[in-house]
């Protein structure tokens, strides 16, 4: 578990923490606006959904280790290039071959080794402690990347050049690609291969994935739980905004800024296991619904401009308390699986079809908060995306209630 745990953050070091906790610094050294990093992100998506949905019956066929190392491989060849601040154009092409290195080979193959480990009795600590660790994971490279940062600008921040702030974040994306790589080879020699009987083999066939996509297709409280992952997904995008919020409303440097949004890298960990734990006492949807609920809260909070720039405490306990709902949804929407009662055998599949939905805002919300952003500079744009968010929770509450309904 500790290596599915490092793996499924290193896999996404380079395509979004970087960009996630350095945002207003990736926008000046690459030269772009919110909408052109935004259209990245939404190649990235695209190549990304086709992949989820040849990734599900993938994984129901090969092993997790080898998926897992050839995707952590092919990721970090990318750093070499992103290093080297490309223009947009290779920018948004360099995103769209991490779409596939990152879903393809990896996702599905990540999911159904962690639903195995969880059992029948402990969906909802398996997934908890997977994206927990995972946060801890990137709270602790997070801010250690932030010192980093500091440690190569000058005392004064503001003061520093554009080349010394392109130079200081390419020695950061150089740091990130070493560690892919070296999750990579700790993935190939500690996770085991498979050992599978005759009959088992015997289920990996072509036609084996095709009926389980068929029967997965039919499932209705699937369609329910992929478009509950939708709407919290939107909120985990969000995240994307924390630090240029810091920056347009309340005039954080590049650090302090890049500070604020490690805050919910911390949060994450304490959400994800806290929710799972909570999630096999009293069910996984339940705990959704409650999570939900804190979401609506934060973002109608930033959204309606209760944020007042001379509390920054009050700024500070916002991001904290919306990502405790971004991060508990984050850590248990996939063990719905178990209410939905989806057969063992076609969980990659079921994976497929949950994330090609799923993740479709990895397609749209990167622009959408682009555009806003761009259209209403200062406070303002950024409280237009929170209200989207707050839209997209309040579907997902039904949504999820609707679920439980079915259930029952």
């Amino acid at each position: 578990m500790m290596t599915l745990i490092a793996a499924g953050e290193a896999i996404f070091f380079l395509p979004f923490v970087v960009a996630r906790i350095f945002r207003p610094t990736v926008l000046d050294v690459f030269g772009l606006t919110n909408l052109q990093l935004g259209t990245a992100f939404s190649l990235y998506g695209i190549v990304a959904m086709l992949s989820y949905f040849a990734g599900g019956p993938l994984a129901d066929r090969y092993s997790a280790r080898r998926l897992m190392t050839s995707a952590l491989v092919a990721t970090s060849a990318g750093g070499f290039i992103y290093a080297a601040s490309p223009s947009l154009g290779v920018l948004t092409l360099l995103y769209g071959f991490w779409g596939m290195t990152t879903i393809l080979l990896f996702w599905a193959a990540l999911i159904r080794a962690t639903r195995e480990w969880g059992g029948d009795a402990t969906q909802g600590r398996a997934f908890g402690f997977l994206d927990g660790g995972r946060g801890l994971f990137a709270a602790i490279l997070a801010s250690l990347s932030v010192v980093v940062l500091a440690s190569l600008l000058p005392a004064d921040v503001a003061s520093a050049t554009l080349g010394e702030r392109t130079a200081a974040l390419n020695r950061i994306i150089w740091l990130f690609t070493a560690l892919v790589l070296g999750v990579a080879a700790l993935v190939w020699f500690i996770v085991p291969e498979p050992q599978l009987e005759q009959g088992d083999r015997s289920d990996t066939t072509t036609s084996f994935t095709l009926k389980g996509m068929r029967k997965v297709v039919s499932m209705r409280k699937v369609w329910l739980q992929a478009i509950i992952v939708i709407c919290a997904y939107v909120g985990y995008k969000s995240t994307d905004d924390f630090s240029l919020f810091a920056s347009d409303a309340f005039g954080y440097d590049d650090v302090a800024a890049a500070r604020i949004g490690t805050i919910s890298f911390w949060i994450r960990p304490f959400a994800a296991m806290g929710a799972g734990l909570l999630a096999d006492r009293v069910s996984s949807s339940r705990v959704i619904v409650i999570s939900f609920g804190i979401l609506i809260v934060g973002s109608l909070a930033i959204s309606m401009g209760v944020l007042e720039p001379g509390i920054p405490w009050m700024f500070v306990a916002i991001v904290a308390g919306t990502s405790v709902g971004i991060y508990a949804l984050r850590g248990i929407y996939f063990a719905l699986f178990e209410e939905a009662h989806v057969p063992w055998k076609i969980t990659g599949s079921a994976v497929g079809l949950v994330s090609v939905i799923g993740y479709t805002p990895d397609i749209f919300f990167g622009p959408l908060m682009g555009y806003l952003i761009d259209r209403s500079p200062g406070a303002l744009g950024h409280q237009h995306v929170f209200g989207v968010v707050a839209a997209f929770a309040i579907v997902g509450l039904v949504t999820t209630l609707v679920f439980r309904r079915i259930g029952r």
